[in-house]
């Protein structure tokens, strides 16, 4: 192999670089766009079986309620009525609480994407030092 002359060797590298620049922003964009994909799914499913839960939770508590309240008329509804009442209202404010901690401690959004640009950075330094 004979010398290349600079100008079109230099040239060269450069478009070689910026192609190799752009794959790796083509595929982080794929890999964002996808990961987007997913997490729109898994939080739609989520809230479509979580509120399915609940109503299906909701007419069973209701149901033993009534059937307890029957059961119990004539000596104790008043306390039948408040216990109830407040086994819900404590059952509530705690899934309340335990869903405001899920919603304010989640892995971020793009999590995949974030190492992948690190795992990059960390690739390009080392071939710098080692060039």
């Amino acid at each position: 192999m004979g010398p290349r002359p600079t100008s079109s060797g230099l040239l060269a590298s450069l478009r070689a670089l910026l192609a190799s620049i752009l794959e790796i922003a083509q595929l982080r964009l794929d890999l964002l766009g996808t990961e987007l994909e997913l997490e729109k799914r898994r939080l739609f499913d989520a809230l479509l079986l979580g509120a399915l839960a609940l109503l299906l939770l909701s007419l069973g508590v209701l149901a033993l309620c009534g059937f307890a309240l029957v059961l119990l008329w004539d000596r104790y509804r008043l306390g039948l009525v408040a216990v109830t009442s407040l086994v819900f209202l404590g059952l509530g404010c705690v899934a309340l609480l335990l869903a405001r901690r899920r919603l304010f401690n989640g892995a971020g959004l793009f999590a995949a994407s974030a190492a992948e640009l690190q795992r990059d950075q960390a690739d390009l330094r080392g071939r710098d030092s080692g060039a």
